[in-house]
């Protein structure tokens, strides 16, 4: 039950990560209302970070902006090692 809930909230997060990733960059380009950076990397932190910085690096979206580029890896490898830690404990 708990790893049911846990991939699912993964998935959740990870598709939303894409798709704001995704329409952050059509909103730039159309000059319209854009998602804030604080809130994409707040996703990122929750669990986004890996599908967020693969689809920054795919569409070319703020991969100039050091916060992102420093924050994204930082929290993929947290991810990363959180994930080993829950499946090995």
């Amino acid at each position: 039950m708990q790893t049911t809930v846990f991939v699912i909230y993964i998935l959740i997060v990870w598709l939303l990560s894409v798709i704001l990733t995704i329409y952050d960059k059509a909103a730039a380009k159309k000059r319209k209302t854009r998602i804030p950076e604080r809130t994409l990397l707040i996703l990122g932190l929750v669990g986004g970070a890996i599908p967020m910085l693969a689809m920054m690096k795919m569409i070319r979206h703020k991969t100039k902006k050091a916060k992102f580029m420093v924050w994204l890896p930082i929290f993929s490898v947290m991810h990363i090692i959180l994930g080993i830690l829950y499946y090995t404990l």
